[in-house]
């Protein structure tokens, strides 16, 4: 029982550590879009996800490379994105004005194209096992590099149409902003959810041990909601002053950035990596059920209200209930 106290005590500080590393790397990169003249919906969907990603993305580097849990790091995102659905927009629309208003560009663009990045993401990890199976394994694949490159030209096609979308929308970058301080900072912040990062995946392998469960399903929670801190800091603190669009921007964007290049470059990085199919598709289904809860009430009058906020945080509180009793033995939809 000490050792279980002590895991979650790591987890809370290296949570803490994550969030501190978060608010110097989301201010620096508010300063660098503005510096270099970037709208706003592409500094919510491309900017600021892609630096609030960083924990996941280190999360998937250090799982894969230090401690060699693939696994884990997937698992980390998938919690990540469903926290990032669920809980962002619930606690940012009870934060702000008690209601938030979407548009059709996050509706019909942005949610649709995290749609796609969720099916590309599940068949690389069947072509994996289809065309990379481990002998004798039962439902295990190897997810190649060349396999890796497929979600990540997906994201460069992201890419390229938020650059059209930038050139379209042009701004003036602001000469006042001091660049070169700006990514000072950016590194600072870095090295330091680097540092957190590592003591949640520590603690998430830890209580796999002490509880006789696989480590990707405390990936799940404890790496997933400590790592989602930057994207709820930038998405709450955007909705509180107004400006929405970037808070859900942030929220897909981030979970587009998650999907399809977080996962890929821990396989670029550390070469063919096994996956268990039947650990994937479980966490993967309740990853497509909370976008498609996410999309419905997101559509719905083009507005998130209170109630809406709530029922999301709701379907959050049966996703956790689900891994607890999975964790204790309760549940076996995920294979131990």
């Amino acid at each position: 029982m000490l050792g279980v106290l002590s895991l979650l005590a790591l987890a809370v500080v290296a949570t803490a550590v994550v969030w501190q590393g978060s608010i110097w790397l989301e201010s620096s990169t508010d300063q660098l879009a503005v510096g270099y003249g970037v709208p706003p919906i592409v500094q919510g969907a491309v900017i600021a996800a892609a630096g609030s990603s960083m924990p996941e993305l280190m999360s998937v580097i250090l799982a894969t490379l230090v401690h060699g849990e693939f696994e884990l790091g997937v698992g980390a995102i998938v919690g990540s994105a469903v926290f990032n659905l669920l809980v962002i927009p619930g606690l940012a629309a009870l934060a702000g004005p008690k209601e938030m208003a979407t548009t059709r560009d996050l509706v019909y663009k942005e949610s649709l194209f995290y749609m796609l990045a969720v099916a590309v993401l599940l068949l690389t990890f069947s072509l994996a096992v289809i065309y990379y199976p481990l002998e004798g394994a039962g439902l295990q694949g190897e997810v190649t590099r060349a396999l890796a490159l497929f979600p990540l030209s997906l994201y460069a096609l992201y890419v390229f149409t938020q650059y059209l979308d930038a050139t379209e929308d042009e701004q003036q970058p602001d000469a006042s902003v001091d660049r070169a301080r700006a990514w000072r900072w950016f590194g600072l912040g870095l090295v330091v959810i680097i540092v957190g990062v590592e003591g949640l995946v520590r603690a998430a392998i830890g209580l796999g041990d002490a509880f006789g469960t696989p480590a990707f399903l405390w990936g799940m929670t404890v790496v997933a909601a400590g790592s989602s801190v930057p994207d709820a800091f930038v998405s709450i603190v955007a909705a509180r002053s107004g400006r929405a669009s970037v808070s859900l921007a942030n929220v897909l964007g981030s979970n587009i950035f998650d999907l399809l290049v977080a996962v890929p470059v821990g396989v670029l990085v550390a070469g063919a990596l096994a996956i268990t199919f039947a650990h994937i598709v479980p966490m993967m289904a309740f990853l497509v059920l909370a976008t498609v809860v996410f999309f419905a009430i997101s559509r719905t009058g083009m507005l998130l209200s209170e109630r809406e906020a709530w029922l999301l945080l709701g379907f959050y509180g049966l996703f956790v209930s689900w891994l607890v009793l999975e964790s204790v033995g309760l549940m076996n939809v995920v294979p131990t």
